[in-house]
């Protein structure tokens, strides 16, 4: 009120000092309405500078003293630099009828623009307090990977509707309730229009509510070429940062209408499991014969279990009067049944390896590519580098056990074998028809 007698005590002055200087009066009103007009936009520059100077000035100096930093975010998302565009609103309201006084057809327009400009602000303003309490939750244990940027976007938007439904009918004239009854003849255009957003927004209460995707979280979906970090879950979109640092961005609701692999129950049981096979050329397995047994048993691993088993053995093949000429006859350890065994020690005893998870060899069934001897087994650690090297170590070791063991790794022969037999390999430029055979 202070701000209006003081535009009002100069417009009167100003009026008066034009008409005694024998300027016509309608002149002297336009001439005092834009010298009004330029003071009362200097005013609203000065208060904005230091409203703005005030509220921030204060704002940094609470913030430095609290230990939370909700005051931090506040300062962050520009939330005091936009409530300070509350004041000079406030003397552009008061202004209005003295700046315009002369001319009241347009004060009726100017106040709906001002009104106008109130619900942006009122917008503004909540925006930024949402804004605020998104970044802060994401700071907390219990939010942290929880989707709450789609929430936030939904309220953004439902904040945006009625906005426009208040600027509407001041636009109008008419009321919110009669636009609103309106728009249920176009539900259906709406529903269309609005239909990623509303697939969107329940993919994520779904998402949020099942636990099924949190940020942070690992995931794989082939379909999408993702394989990576989901570093954000928003209202329409999840983006994942792949391992090769490309990002990856998929619908939401393409996370509970298709299928995805999430890698946290891994993350968080603490164990990766190794599933990988070693295959064995069929030819070279065969049964030990005491001195294989002999000779293996200078292998620690498996020394007591040797000692043991062959004890066991023997004593069964005496018991049925077995011909032991034929180790066919009875009962008779092979090198695949020992190897078998041995992997069973190593593994047990590999400080990597996770002792409270299955661990287990397995023989699956022989193939063209032989007999594969599947190792199924967790390790204790669940990076991917340490990962990949643990696994790497142990299949560097069984590789070259197999040896020991007379058993041979199978796989294709390759160009040196094929020499190593004698036989010419053909070169590759003579399998390449004569240029005039090619044209007959």
């Amino acid at each position: 009120m202070q701000n209006a007698r003081i535009i009002s005590t100069v417009s009167h002055w100003i009026f008066d000092h034009l008409v005694a200087m024998g300027m016509p009066r309608l002149t002297a009103t336009y001439v005092n309405m834009l010298l009004l007009l330029s003071l009362v936009l200097l005013l609203l520059y000065v208060s904005r500078l230091v409203t703005r100077a005030i509220l921030r000035g204060t704002a940094h100096r609470f913030a430095k003293k609290t230990a939370t930093q909700f005051d931090d975010y506040l300062i962050r998302n520009r939330f005091f630099s936009i409530i300070s565009l509350g004041v000079p609103l406030v003397i552009v309201v008061q202004a209005l009828p003295i700046v315009f006084y002369d001319f009241q057809e347009w004060i009726k327009p100017l106040r709906t623009l001002t009104d106008i400009y109130l619900i942006l602000l009122a917008i503004w303003t909540v925006r930024a307090l949402l804004r605020t309490l998104k970044d802060y939750l994401k700071t907390t244990s219990l939010f942290k990977d929880k989707p709450v940027e789609s929430f936030v976007q939904v309220l953004t938007i439902f904040l945006y509707f009625v906005g426009g439904l208040l600027i509407f009918s001041l636009l109008t004239g008419k009321s919110v309730w009669a636009f609103i009854t309106a728009m249920g003849a176009a539900s259906a255009i709406l529903l269309l229009v609005f239909k990623d957003t509303i697939l969107g927004f329940v993919a994520s209460i779904q998402v949020s509510s099942n636990d099924m995707v949190r940020i942070g979280d690992w995931i794989t979906m082939e379909k999408y070429g993702a394989d990576g970090d989901v570093i954000e879950i928003n209202l329409t979109t999840v983006k994942v940062q792949n391992f090769d640092m490309t990002i990856t961005t998929i619908p939401t609701y393409y996370l509970i209408s298709d299928s995805f692999k999430n890698w946290r129950g891994m993350q968080n049981a603490g164990g990766r499991r190794i599933k990988r096979s070693i295959h064995i050329k069929i030819s070279s397995i065969r049964y030990l014969s005491p001195e294989d047994i002999q000779k293996l048993s200078k292998i620690g691993l498996i020394k007591d279990y040797l000692l043991q088993r062959q004890a066991e053995i023997s004593a069964h093949n005496e018991r049925k009067e077995v011909d032991s000429s034929l180790l066919i006859n009875g009962r008779s350890l092979t090198n695949i049944g020992v190897f078998r065994k041995y992997i069973d020690a190593y593994i047990a005893q590999h400080e990597f390896t996770h002792k409270s998870m299955t661990m287990m060899v397995r023989q699956l069934e022989p193939t063209t590519t032989g007999m594969p001897i599947e190792l199924y087994v967790f390790t204790n650690e669940v990076r991917w580098e340490k990962y990949e090297l643990i696994m790497a170590d142990i299949f560097d070791h069984l590789l070259a056990a197999v040896r020991y063991f007379d058993l041979q790794v199978f796989e294709v022969p390759a160009a040196d074998d094929i020499r190593s037999l004698g036989l010419r390999v053909p070169d590759s430029s003579s399998l390449i028809p004569p240029v005039e055979t090619m044209q007959n």
